[in-house]
């Protein structure tokens, strides 16, 4: 079964624990598997080149989930062999005073891909239905209102050119406490900690649900969500190389047509 059918979201996504310990890539060998990763960055580079070269598709990812999910991990595992000209990644944090003067699309679209690139979202527009739900900055009435929007954003976008992939990394709540841990133990890995961590865990329960409420409302063929087992950081890179090498094979990418004014063409 292809990657990109096997992590596809279903029609009523419930975030479960248990589902983020699941590794059906696996060969049941680390080193094996993050030789395979490291396979499936040379194909993904090798196509990527292709994508910038030729200047005819554009592609979207996005990389959602709880602190310490993997999003930084994802984008050295997987990304790392590709030409930096051809790819760009985007850290949405909090929005600064002009970005809050705006409406809450307005610093996404900013950074979505021109044509022959790569735009990795690191976060993205999915905060403004996730955290401001959780903290009740916005009510449902207003979280319906921009999944309505959200859908019409990403609607746009693909039918202006745009490929999007967008990922889930679920974790369990024992791992994030785990990873959480290592970075408060390792002196070295301190500055990867922040204490608003410790508070957004303590809404772990209410940030799985709408996990699923906003996959549900945003799922679609032409925008579809992947929900990556992501306890395991290799088989999470495992995954989403797979989906994104499928999704790039998908596209039939070739060089652009040779220039006839270069035949024969000797250099003295």
């Amino acid at each position: 079964m292809k990657a990109c059918k096997q992590f596809r979201a279903g029609k009523q996504t419930n975030i479960k624990d248990a589902d983020a310990e699941q590794k059906p890539l696996s060969s049941g060998d680390k080193l094996k598997d993050r030789e395979q990763v490291a396979a499936l960055a040379v194909e993904i580079a090798v196509l990527q080149e292709m994508l910038y070269a030729a200047q005819e598709h554009k592609v979207l990812v996005v990389l959602q989930g709880t602190d310490t999910s993997g999003k930084d991990g994802t984008v050295k595992g997987v990304f790392n062999l590709i030409n930096p000209q051809g790819i760009q990644i985007a850290n949405f944090k909090a929005p600064s005073t002009i970005e809050r003067a705006h409406d809450y699309l307005w610093r996404v679209h900013q950074q979505v891909p021109q044509q022959g690139e790569i735009v990795v979202f690191n976060r993205s527009h999915y905060e403004d239905v996730l955290i401001t739900r959780v903290h009740d900055w916005i009510d449902e009435d207003e979280c319906e209102r921009r999944y309505a929007q959200i859908r019409d954003f990403e609607r746009m976008l693909a039918e202006t050119g745009t490929t999007i992939i967008k990922c889930l990394l679920h974790i369990s709540k024992d791992e994030q406490r785990n990873r959480l841990q290592e970075r408060i133990d390792d002196p070295a890995k301190h500055w990867k900690f922040d204490m608003q961590d410790l508070e957004e865990r303590k809404s772990w329960d209410k940030y799985q649900v709408l996990f699923g409420k906003a996959i549900d409302a945003t799922d679609a063929d032409h925008a579809p969500w992947y929900v990556i087992p992501a306890n395991s950081k290799t088989h999470r890179n495992l995954a989403i190389a797979s989906i994104l090498l499928e999704t790039l094979t998908d596209l039939k990418l070739k060089p652009p047509p040779a220039k006839p004014e270069l035949k024969g063409l000797k250099i003295e």
